[in-house]
């Protein structure tokens, strides 16, 4: 087995790796919209400190993230089997719903989508963890 934090990317919020390569499937950590240098993507607080949250915008920062996570170990999003997301409210399972599609089709991975209480932070919407298929090369 293999593990990797991936360099560019939001260091994990524990010691756990971003992905995890256990024969020939690969597994992504729960990941969300937190950027390299720890802002949120979907997530603007203004002057006063009000925020601005938009998930759709963190679905596809989360979606890409999950995306170059995956390149890090040579496989891509047309390898995910299986998808678990995470939204703190079902009210946004809509905006979700929406960006989801344009990276996935019915020919997509399975899918589940649960209501949770909270995030690791409070400007989160959403977390997706994924595992993907991509057999070991013979070398």
């Amino acid at each position: 087995m293999e593990s990797k934090v991936v360099d560019g990317k939001a260091t994990p919020r524990g010691k756990y790796p971003h992905i995890k390569r256990a024969g020939d499937f690969l597994i992504v950590s729960g990941t969300s919209s937190r950027r390299a240098d720890n802002t949120i993507a979907g997530a603007d607080v203004d002057a006063m400190g009000t925020a601005r949250l938009d998930v759709k915008v963190q679905t596809r920062a989360v979606l890409e993230n999950i995306r170059d996570i995956l390149a890090s170990a040579g496989a891509g999003l047309e390898d995910v089997v299986e998808i678990s997301t995470y939204l703190v409210n079902m009210n946004d399972f809509g905006g979700y719903n929406e960006v989801y599609g344009e990276f996935f089709d019915y020919d997509g991975p399975a899918r589940t989508t649960v209501a949770v209480h909270q995030l690791p932070h409070p400007h989160l919407m959403i977390e997706i963890r994924a595992l993907a298929y991509k057999p070991l090369q013979v070398r």
